[in-house]
Order: structure tokens, then C-alpha cells, then sequence
């Protein structure tokens, strides 16, 4: 009687594979922290690598350059995570498509923008300070100004579909007083200098946007400082 080889085990890659993204968040985490103590100049990959636990070698195998690490960074920071996930496919977007008035969805959108400036201003203002010194990343924040118009453009579009907005005014518009005012320039001198917190800047800038875009905004949206007249 003749002995059955033994089968052979087929390879899983998924260990190696949950090890790899689990030490790409660790260097993401490490540049980010990074580059808001330091600023751009001043993060070396070196001193990444050592706050990561990994070889500078590493980093750049695993990103290429630096400035493509610090882009890794930002993706990470305005969206809250590495999950593939489009943005137009997200939770808070659906939500905001799903808003019947466009009073309502300036709410909701100024909401989820004060959570990502919360998130990414620090690590703009780096990338913006560093970016007519170093052509690397003033490509990078080029692309940062042109993705933002993106989305800006698209949600100005969306928004004139809705209706109930202020007479004479078009998707140009729209789309210009959005993309000034969720500018980290305005975060920083709102949040940054003046000591608002994340809520303070959200309702002001729900209060502007409706103000500025809508036929009838509504009764505004009360800052969590505003006291009862009453």
C-alpha cells in the first residue's frame, strides 16, 4: 500500500500583508507628530524611521520620497483614516446628499470640514511655509489647493441643483466663497490665534455659508459660547 504524499499548504500573505499596513501606520503616525512639532524642514525620514521603529531604507521603499510620505500624511489626516474608501462614498457625504434643503446640508458640511481642518491644519500650515523653498512640496501643496477647489466645485454644483438659494447667485460663486472659507488660513486665525474651538468654528462657518449662499438660511445655528437672552 502506498503512502499519500503530504499535501501541501497553500501560502497566506495575509499576515504579511496586515504586518506591512500596520507599520505604514506607524510611520505615517511618527511623520505626522513629526511635522507638527518640527514643521516640514526640520522632519527628517531619519528621525521618522527612529520614532517609528523602522530604517529610514524602509521609508523609502515603502514611499519613495519624502515628500510622498508627508502626501501619505495629509490623505490620512483629511480623511481620518487609510480605509480605500472615496470620499463621495463616505457616511458624512451620503448624509449631506441626502439633506432635503441647502440650509441643512451647509450644516452638515460645515461640520465635517471643521473636523478635518481640526485634523489636517497643522500639517497644512507645514506644507504651505515649506512650499516655495522645497519644489517637492510645493507641488504637493499645489495639488492640496487643487483638490480642495475639487471638491469645492463639486459640492457648489450640488448645492445649486438643491435650490433655495440666494437669487443671482451661481456655481462660480458657490464654489469661491466655500473654498475661501474652509481655507486653513481662515482655521488658523479663528482656531489657532484666537482660541475658538472646533464647535465655535463649525457654527460660524455653518452662520457664514447659509448667509452667503442661501435665499432663506433660517434661524442661524447658536455657537456653544452664546448665551440665553433670556
Amino acid at each position: 500500500m502506498s503512502e499519500r504524499a503530504p499535501r501541501r499548504r497553500g501560502y497566506d500573505a495575509s499576515g504579511r500583508q496586515e504586518k506591512a499596513r500596520t507599520t505604514r501606520r506607524a510611520v505615517v503616525a511618527a511623520a505626522q507628530e513629526l511635522i507638527e512639532e518640527r514643521g516640514y524642514a526640520a522632519t527628517t525620514v531619519a528621525a521618522v524611521a527612529s520614532r517609528a521603529g523602522v530604517s529610514a531604507d524602509s521609508i523609502y521603499k515603502g514611499f519613495g520620497t519624502k515628500a510622498a510620505l508627508i502626501k501619505a500624511v495629509f490623505d490620512v489626516v483629511i480623511a481620518g483614516d487609510d480605509e480605500a474608501v472615496p470620499v463621495s462614498e463616505r457616511p458624512e457625504v451620503q448624509r449631506i446628499i441626502e439633506a432635503p434643503s441647502a440650509a441643512e446640508k451647509l450644516l452638515l458640511y460645515a461640520e465635517g470640514a471643521a473636523l478635518r481642518a481640526e485634523r489636517s491644519a497643522l500639517v497644512q500650515i507645514a506644507v504651505r511655509d515649506s512650499a516655495s523653498s522645497d519644489e517637492p512640496i510645493g507641488e504637493l501643496w499645489r495639488t492640496i489647493q487643487e483638490q480642495r477647489l475639487n471638491g469645492a466645485t463639486m459640492f457648489a454644483q450640488h448645492l445649486f441643483g438643491t435650490g433655495g438659494l440666494r437669487e443671482g447667485i451661481g456655481v462660480d460663486e458657490i464654489r469661491d466663497v466655500v473654498w475661501a472659507c474652509i481655507s486653513v488660513e481662515v482655521y488658523d486665525l479663528l482656531v489657532l490665534q484666537r482660541g475658538w474651538s472646533r464647535e465655535d468654528y463649525a457654527t460660524w462657518l455653518a452662520r457664514t455659508l447659509t448667509a452667503s449662499i442661501c435665499a432663506d438660511p433660517g434661524p442661524p445655528p447658536r455657537r456653544d459660547s452664546d448665551s440665553d437672552p433670556t
